[in-house]
């Protein structure tokens, strides 16, 4: 997995407002599946200058979701954790 997933040539024009150019930025992430809430912070995204509507790429998608499959397999309930980079 990359260490930079989101490079400045990825901008694009944000489908939410029409308006904004997204850039490389942070979001919050939370999942929520059979009584799982997973909330995963400073995850790398696409946000929109605009409206700060945010876009995870596919890469970053997959490692949250195998970490949320993770964490139902474990009986999780309730995480929050920060983002890590597999």
């Amino acid at each position: 997995m990359s260490t930079n997933p989101l490079r400045e040539e990825e901008a694009m024009k944000c489908v939410i407002c029409r308006q904004g150019e997204t850039q490389p930025g942070l979001t919050t992430v939370t999942l929520e599946r059979n009584g799982l809430t997973l909330v995963v912070k400073n995850v790398p995204a696409r946000v929109c200058a605009n409206c700060g509507e945010d876009y995870v790429d596919e890469e970053v998608a997959t490692q949250l979701l195998a970490t949320a499959e993770e964490a139902a397999r474990a009986g999780v309930l309730v995480d929050i954790r920060a983002y890590a980079v597999a």
